[in-house]
């Protein structure tokens, strides 16, 4: 997701780790959540079955052929500049509303006091330790995903290493998720996943394997059977055969054509500019956008990876509350109805928010009151029915 720090999920505490906070046992951490969680109690609706799901009902998941895994993405620890621990909340209600996965895009410096610095704020990794544990009570898979990486983000500022072509970086990268590896280390990967680094933009194959061949190594060093996720090139719209030789999954996005996923965005130079959208779409060039676009250019090259012996998930999609709502659900509506078919799960961007069924802040919506939030009900319904 290319986006701006004002781009964040709606409410939550909004709290940077406290300076010297004493450090977290993760076994202590985990146990004392646990007794919280049987002490608390899951959230239940009328009429429906208790919202915690036995984590053990999660599917498996190999980097050759991933679930039809659906949800959100979590943005708590999106940006430092809004970095806080994730809520129960989300997790119970992605559970009760019978999904089963939360992608954490997760910016390498809320638990690094300072950039190129091989140190930990024990209080940022408990508060992700808990958001995986949520998963396991809950039975919603977590994939933790880097969205700023040491040397690269797809959002400004820049890092001061390159990724792709400093080894200093590609090294500070791959002791990052050495260090997660062997914290989650025999954690089942139908509960957990690593999803690399977010939406690569405009890299050669050949670059990207590169990069990233010494994080997958130092994974599987420390934890030989976790799952591990890369998106695709030119923003994760183009999948990358060349990774297949580290075995690894695939994640693209679901965001064309960005005329409908991104109108009137404020960090999509030139949006305020395009005219109102409408599903199909026609450009002023003449292309057309509409069902068939979409499966042919985006969904058939993906098909053919994932044919190839490459598990594939959409990681991203969703649309910007300035989008007309009902152009939003005819467009989400033919994006489900393909992926159903191509058997792809996706993570909506996301739960609470600006693209999402909470509090998206849409203008054109009757929302519904739903537990002090704002619902969009009808598409919540939408993705519950694909």
């Amino acid at each position: 997701m290319t986006t701006t720090r004002t781009e964040l999920t709606a409410g939550g505490r909004d709290s940077a780790p406290a300076a010297g906070a004493p450090a977290v046992d993760r076994r202590t951490f985990l146990r004392l959540t646990a007794t919280l969680s049987l002490v608390a109690g899951a959230p239940a609706r009328a009429g429906a079955q208790n919202a915690a799901a036995p984590a053990d009902s999660l599917p498996d998941a190999t980097a050759r052929r991933l679930p039809r895994w659906r949800g959100f993405n979590l943005l708590a620890k999106f940006t430092l500049g809004r970095n806080r621990p994730f809520r129960e909340r989300d997790f119970a209600l992605i559970a009760e509303w019978g999904l089963n996965f939360a992608r954490l895009p997760m910016d390498y410096r809320c638990w690094t006091p300072a950039p190129g610095e091989r140190q930990h704020d024990p209080r940022a990794l408990a508060e992700i330790d808990q958001a995986v544990d949520w998963g396991r009570q809950y039975g919603v898979h977590v994939s933790l995903n880097f969205h700023r990486a040491p040397g690269y983000c797809v959002n400004p500022p820049a890092e001061p290493l390159d990724l792709w072509q400093a080894q200093e970086a590609q090294d500070l990268f791959a002791w990052h998720w050495s260090e997660f590896a062997a914290r989650y280390r025999g954690i089942p990967s139908r509960r957990l996943s690593f999803n690399l680094v977010n939406e690569p933009a405009e890299i050669e194959p050949a670059t990207y394997v590169q990069a990233v061949r010494p994080a997958v190594s130092a994974i599987r060093d420390a934890d030989p059977d976790r799952l591990i996720i890369a998106d695709g090139i030119r923003w994760g719209t183009v999948p990358v055969p060349d990774l297949a030789e580290l075995g690894v999954a695939q994640s693209t996005r679901g965001y064309q054509p960005t005329r409908i996923s991104h109108y009137r965005a404020s960090w999509m130079s030139g949006s305020n500019d395009w005219p109102e959208p409408t599903w199909p779409l026609v450009e002023e060039s003449g292309k057309r956008w509409d069902r068939a676009t979409l499966r042919d250019e985006f969904i058939r090259p993906w098909q053919q990876l994932q044919n190839s012996g490459v598990g594939v998930h959409v990681g991203e999609w969703g649309a910007y509350q300035q989008t007309p709502h009902g152009v939003v659900l005819a467009w989400m509506r033919d994006q489900l109805e393909l992926w159903r078919e191509a058997g792809f799960g996706w993570a909506l961007w996301n739960l609470d928010g600006s693209f999402g069924v909470l509090n998206s802040g849409r203008a054109d919506v009757a929302y519904e009151e739903f537990r002090g939030a704002k619902l969009d009900r009808a598409m919540l319904e939408l993705l519950l029915s694909l």
